[in-house]
């Protein structure tokens, strides 16, 4: 089974990386980081980069394709080539996902017409310009396509498809070696959760921290 991680430009690192590390432990998997050429791809803190292994080119029929947001994403969704890069290999994934804004580029692929899907709580509106009916869901499944909302639920969607492709137990054993038991010292995780003057804050300036 390969899964194939989109690199671009200012993405933002846990998106692709929460995922990898879990994904990565399905039996038989090969992950791949792939770009639009080999090297490093800086993330959207500036000082960290992955490595695209492959080329778009060079990775055509991927079982699963994950697709990071960040602060790139508006300048990945004017790429025809990654876009058609993703129309391209969604027509034999096994599943289509993505993290955070990297909903926004399926979108823009035309992978979400009428679907339900989700993103970061700030760019809902977005999103449904493109097509896609946005929930306030942590992680949503609309047949193959699987999208999470901001970054750290990019964890909890791969456990989501670990337990769906290896079973319950796999996706258990997952979770307790990497030890995932969150225990946040806040709970203002969602603009539901949050104080309502730091929602507006975020609203009125129209900043994507993700």
């Amino acid at each position: 089974m390969q899964i194939a991680v989109l690199l671009y430009d200012r993405f933002t690192t846990l998106d692709a990386v929460g995922p990898y590390e879990l994904l990565g432990r399905l039996p038989g998997a090969e992950t791949v980081f792939v770009g639009k050429e080999r090297g490093p791809v800086y993330g959207d803190q500036g000082s960290l980069a992955l490595v695209a292994e492959k080329t778009l080119a060079e990775v055509t029929n991927p079982d699963i394709v994950l697709v990071p947001g960040g602060p790139g994403d508006q300048d990945a969704m004017a790429d025809e080539e990654i876009l058609a890069w993703l129309r391209t290999v969604d027509a034999g994934t096994t599943w289509t996902t993505s993290v955070c804004t990297g909903s926004l580029l399926l979108g823009a692929a035309g992978l979400l017409q009428g679907r339900r899907a989700t993103s970061h709580w700030l760019a809902y509106e977005e999103l449904a310009t493109l097509g896609a009916e946005p929930t306030g869901e942590r992680v949503v499944f609309d047949g193959k396509y699987v999208t999470a909302a901001g970054v750290s639920s990019g964890i909890d969607m791969a456990l989501h498809l670990l337990g769906r492709i290896g079973g319950d137990e796999l996706a258990q054993s997952v979770q307790l070696l990497t030890e995932y038991d969150p225990q946040p010292p806040y709970d203002a995780g969602s603009p539901d959760k949050a104080p309502a003057h730091l929602v507006e804050q975020w609203r009125d300036t129209a900043a994507l921290p993700a």
